[in-house]
């Protein structure tokens, strides 16, 4: 990889953003070592280190933090600008890359794309399904989806769902063996499908409320788990209670493999939000993305302001 100061910062902005040099080569198309050296030549020239290595991670110094947060917004509508070059007037092209947590996808990205791309061909879409907070800004992505609680002040946020509830279910099966809770302190005395945060690590206590008053539970039971869809099959295995959006299990409700308990202290959340940097320069790709998003959020909540963290509501869980 010849060493220019932008082919540099380029190999530097990418090595950030996926926090390595093998995964940040994968995607340059070049060697780790190659991309290791750009990087080092780099520092040199500036006389700062930019990245902390060990064995196992890379980790930004300060200096690198601010040349991300600084230019890598600024790399990305440059390289946006050079694939628009060509295009045609009023044709869209470019990628925009998403982060989505699992209960997004069923309910709303899987039938969003489809009517998206039938209308933009030429974008791509990368989206990223994961749970942990995310700072799209500095992993290098252009939006995100997620409860409005979880997203920044600064945020531009655009309602793609209604209020919707987290719930308490458990099997049949496990109600008939261990009875049913009828208070959150009964949860106490239950087992429990526990949920371990992406972002902490820690062990997630569930928020429930009924009018003024809120609770967030402790609980405990035999199996741990940050992934959603072993959390479900688990409970309609009947091993314990579990704790989920509401929209995640719909079809089990459906079904009657599942049955929501506790229900008058279903906690309720303002809905899901698509967001993106309010400084930032959006691209046609995403600005296309969000009119369709528009079009698809439910009609009576289309006129909720960007740029707000939504309508009052009771405070909602802190979901990772």
């Amino acid at each position: 990889m010849a060493f220019t100061s932008l082919n540099a910062l380029n190999a530097f902005l990418a090595v950030a953003r996926k926090r390595g040099f093998t995964a940040a080569a994968a995607e340059l198309g070049i060697s780790p070592s190659a991309l290791s050296q750009s990087v080092r030549q780099l520092e040199e020239r500036l006389g700062v280190p930019l990245l902390t290595r060990t064995s196992r991670s890379v980790a930004l110094t300060e200096a690198g933090r601010r040349l991300l947060e600084n230019a890598g917004p600024a790399v990305d509508q440059a390289l946006e600008a050079l694939r628009t070059a060509a295009v045609q007037p009023g044709e869209v092209t470019g990628r925009v890359r998403l982060t989505v947590p699992t209960m997004a996808v069923s309910t709303l990205i899987a039938p969003l794309l489809p009517r998206f791309l039938a209308r933009y061909p030429k974008v791509e879409v990368d989206v990223r399904v994961e749970d942990r907070f995310v700072d799209i800004v500095a992993e290098g992505l252009d939006a995100g989806i997620r409860l409005t609680e979880s997203i920044e002040r600064d945020m531009v946020q655009v309602r793609l769902s209604d209020a919707c509830r987290f719930v308490v279910v458990a099997a049949p099966s496990y109600l008939e063996r261990r009875g049913t809770p009828e208070t959150p302190d009964d949860l106490l005395s239950h087992d429990c499908i526990c949920i371990r945060s992406p972002t902490t690590s820690g062990i997630y206590q569930w928020e429930l409320e009924r009018g003024p008053r809120s609770w967030r539970v402790p609980v405990r039971g035999p199996v741990i788990t940050s992934d959603s869809h072993l959390l479900l099959r688990m409970a309609e295995a009947g091993v314990g209670l579990a704790y989920a959006f509401e929209s995640m299990v719909t079809e089990q409700l459906r079904r009657g493999t599942l049955r929501v308990v506790l229900e008058p202290y279903a906690a309720l959340v303002p809905g899901l939000f698509l967001y993106f940097p309010s400084r930032a320069q959006v691209s046609p790709a995403l600005r296309a993305f969000v009119d369709v998003a528009r079009e698809a959020a439910p009609r009576k909540k289309r006129e909720a302001p960007e740029g707000t963290r939504g309508p009052a509501s009771p405070r909602p869980p802190r979901k990772a």
